[in-house]
């Protein structure tokens, strides 16, 4: 898939780190499976797997978390 950012870069399957934040709270989820543009670096990420990330930020916000830094683990 061509890049709706630059417009220029391809993009190809690859780990991302994605931030969430929402009021005091901040968590960084890492090796999130993307797909990332081999020119400019935006990062794609497919409604499955953004649908477990904001579950997770959910989960954390309930908890208190305030920052938290985290693997992605496949369901």
């Amino acid at each position: 898939m061509r890049c709706v950012i630059c417009k220029l870069g391809e993009t190809a399957p690859g780990p991302a780190t994605i931030t969430l934040e929402r009021g005091a709270m901040t968590l960084v989820i890492k090796s999130v499976p993307a797909r990332v543009c081999r020119n400019c670096g935006e990062v794609y990420v497919d409604e499955t797997i953004t649908a477990r990330l904001i579950e997770e930020a959910e989960r954390a916000a309930r908890a208190g978390v305030q920052v938290d830094v985290r693997a992605y683990v496949a369901a």
